[in-house]
């Protein structure tokens, strides 16, 4: 996202060696599969000035696939090269991504616009303007703002989406929305008048009108984001207030191994975080284990499939001193029911996505929100020792 932001401004900074430079070292060092939305910037560059740009992107991409692979060698033992892995892996179909959920093609037009509101609308209709525009725009911000098209296309027709999967072009985004808000006298002006016509006067007073809409939302969708969701990183906070657990305490996590944060959450006196099987036929991270040969090994409780391995739950329950789980009020009981067993000493609310109705839970409209949304309560619960 940072190269693609940096890459495109030097283009309209007419700088298209230097844009050629940066989009190979975000395709390098950020994300390989970027380089679709790449294409435009690094084409319209070298049709420019073939030579500085050829040789921009040349040296850019030796230098860093040399130290990339010089990396790769001091971790993993060998010469190997994880851009080009990655690569192949994905492209020759090696990892089952459906186990991890898949989306209709909608879904990155609704994800846009919960996360951008009427500026994502404004950007898909750049094309739309352009033609009337294109004399102030044209070619390099078309140039600029293409990927946007390119990228939702190709992510859309992918089964497995992710929102984090459109951050490469998030920049895009606002970039073709300000066009087009810019752009609304130009959709009224008589070529032919020397003067502005009394609709041209009120386009331009309707800028600022759109941009505070567009502010308003996005702080409500923030506000939403924030009450709303915000459980899953503050819940695990709490545990450092109960270090009488003792050094060596397990935490567990179930269904809710999606939303766990980082490590960087968990206090010290507790040894290792641990999944318990609920039901998910996916791969999961492990705990690691330095004794197989550290990063140079290949442990073998890992497969090329994403498929579940039994090694990655935990088999004895009686040893989870710590268990997370999201209590929603549903028609089924959780492993938190058995009071006998767990007592609750942290609770905090989470909006439930599924009960909440999509205009309220979306964004955040005071009192609202709070009286039409379904909230279930996310808790960390502490084994009861007898």
């Amino acid at each position: 996202m940072y190269a693609m932001s940096l890459s495109s401004g030097l283009l309209l900074l007419n700088k298209p060696a230097f844009a050629v430079g940066v989009a190979a070292a975000g395709v390098i060092l950020g994300w390989p599969f970027s380089i679709l939305a790449f294409l435009p910037v690094t084409i319209y560059s070298l049709a420019r000035r073939f030579k500085q740009a050829f040789f921009a992107g040349a040296i850019t991409s030796l230098v860093l696939l040399a130290l990339s692979l010089y990396v790769d060698y001091c971790y993993y033992g060998r010469w190997v090269s994880s851009v080009l892995n990655l690569l192949l892996y994905n492209v020759l179909g090696g990892g089952e991504s459906h186990l991890y959920g898949t989306e209709g093609p909608l879904f990155y037009l609704r994800n846009g616009f919960n996360n951008f509101n009427l500026c994502f609308v404004l950007a898909l209709l750049f094309l739309a303007i352009f033609p009337i525009v294109r004399k102030k725009y044209a070619p390099e911000l078309l140039v600029v703002v293409s990927p946007l098209y390119i990228w939702l296309g190709f992510m859309s027709l992918q089964p497995h989406k992710e929102e984090r999967f459109l951050y490469p072009i998030y920049p895009l985004v606002c970039v073709a929305a300000s066009a087009v808000i810019d752009s609304f006298p130009d959709l009224f002006r008589d070529k032919y008048s020397p003067r502005d016509s009394l609709i041209v006067s009120v386009s331009k007073c309707i800028r600022p009108a759109i941009l505070g809409l567009i502010l308003c939302a996005s702080h409500a969708r923030t506000f939403s984001l924030i009450h709303g969701y915000s459980a899953p990183v503050e819940i695990y906070k709490l545990l450092e207030h109960h270090e009488d657990a003792g050094m060596g305490s397990v935490l567990c996590v179930g269904s809710e191994w999606h939303r766990f944060p980082s490590s960087f959450f968990v206090p010290p006196f507790i040894s290792e975080v641990r999944w318990i099987d609920d039901g998910f036929r996916g791969l999961l991270p492990l705990p690691f284990n330095s004794t197989l040969g550290g990063t140079a090994a290949a442990p073998p409780y890992f497969n090329n499939k994403n498929k579940a391995s039994d090694q990655q739950y935990l088999q004895d329950l009686n040893a989870c001193t710590f268990l997370v789980e999201l209590q929603l009020n549903r028609p089924y009981p959780t492993r938190g029911s058995d009071l006998s067993t767990w007592e609750v000493i942290a609770a905090l609310p989470y909006l439930d996505r599924e009960l909440s109705p999509a205009k309220y839970r979306s964004f955040f409209i005071p009192y609202r929100w709070h009286e039409n949304n379904v909230f279930g309560l996310y808790k960390i619960l502490k084994r009861i020792r007898n």
